[in-house]
């Protein structure tokens, strides 16, 4: 099979003729027609990643395909089986599994983390009882694979972690794929979401997917001006007006629930900078430990009653209530994909990742 493969951290990645790979007794092999390119895979090819131990890697965790073959312990799928399924891979026997919370199991293996992942023509999934996902008819590939991270991710972070609810204040720092996903999901819940980026494109689709105001900054905390966009209102702020002190103005004293879905130390201090009495923090993107660990507003926290959450996948079992939504056409996530691609065009996708929105590879392309 064709796959893309890099031989160390940071070393250009290439697509290669590589071994077609073969399901284990509990697995599965899933015919990949299409997987999304998500920013944590720019961070296992950064080396941010400990689980990535062994090269040459394959890099890719947002999947969805068809069953080619199972092993012999597996009872619920045969081949031919459309799947997707988390980024998170369960044991199903842990005392998290056991618990229902698959997405923090305690033996979890992740695709394109732990061993090779779909960046590839095929991918090996362990454990397919308790991970595949079965894909409704009407479901195409490529939206089923913006589902396996960035928008599950966002979904059990806004509605299960962040107990969103109608009328509130949502505010999202960064509008890559998960905020994006993020402030698409709070709006269909009926909140009031605050979308806030150094990129005016991002803040473009943020709006378009339910935004009703925009926060503009020239980096993660400080700002060099804001948009604010709600009905028919365009307003520019004057350059300098802090994040934080913008979003507390905008909501009338701070949002209910803030989501950091960037991952930096100024975004996680604005977004609880951001927070009114009581209020809410999901953080969702990733924090490396070789960037250091990050100053948290302690004071604030404490003197207000925040709750600082983090938020780590869905679980397999958790997904019919966000299928549920995407069939009734309350949530939209294939537009969040902006571009399509190859195989071939991955390697300079992937070192880059300066692409609003969602990429999405479709692997068997010519």
């Amino acid at each position: 099979m064709r796959a893309v493969q890099y031989d160390g951290f940071g070393g250009r990645p290439e697509v290669r003729e590589v071994a077609d790979p073969a399901p284990g007794r509990a697995g599965a092999v899933i015919r990949v027609e299409a997987t999304g390119l998500c920013r944590s895979d720019w961070h296992g090819w950064m080396g941010h990643d400990p689980d990535i131990q062994r090269f040459p890697h394959v890099p890719g965790h947002e999947l969805a395909g068809v069953v080619e073959a199972v092993g012999d312990q597996v009872s619920r799928w045969r081949p031919g089986d459309r799947v997707t399924t988390p980024f998170v891979c369960a044991c199903g026997r842990c005392p998290a599994c056991a618990a229902g919370d698959q997405q923090v199991c305690e033996n979890q293996t992740q695709p394109g983390f732990t061993h090779w992942g779909s960046f590839a023509e095929y991918v090996a999934i362990e454990n397919a009882d308790v991970n595949l996902v079965a894909l409704p008819g009407s479901m195409s590939y490529p939206t089923a694979a913006s589902l396996g991270c960035r928008f599950a991710t966002a979904f059990r972070a806004v509605v299960a972690q962040g107990r969103v609810a109608a009328g509130e204040w949502v505010t999202v720092y960064g509008c890559g794929g998960v905020g994006l996903s993020a402030v698409m999901i709070a709006a269909a819940c009926g909140a009031r979401v605050i979308a806030v980026d150094i990129s005016p494109a991002a803040l473009d689709l943020a709006t378009r997917f339910g935004a009703t105001h925009t926060v503009l900054t020239e980096n993660a905390a400080g700002t060099s001006g804001t948009s604010e966009i709600g009905g028919s209102i365009d307003a520019t702020e004057p350059a300098g007006t802090a994040g934080p002190a913008r979003v507390r103005e905008i909501t009338g004293g701070g949002a209910h629930l803030t989501v950091d879905a960037l991952g930096s130390a100024a975004t996680l201090g604005a977004a609880i900078e951001s927070l009114r009495r009581r209020g809410r923090h999901v953080q969702v993107g990733l924090l490396p430990r070789a960037a250091g660990h990050p100053a948290v507003p302690m004071d604030r926290v404490i003197g207000l009653e925040l709750e600082i959450l983090g938020s780590h996948g869905m679980a397999a079992h958790a997904y019919p209530p966000m299928l549920g939504m995407i069939a009734d056409g309350t949530l939209r996530p294939e537009a969040l994909i902006t571009r399509t691609i190859g195989l071939g065009e991955v390697p300079s996708a992937l070192t880059a990742m300066d692409t609003p929105g969602i990429t999405m590879i479709l692997p068997h392309l010519p």
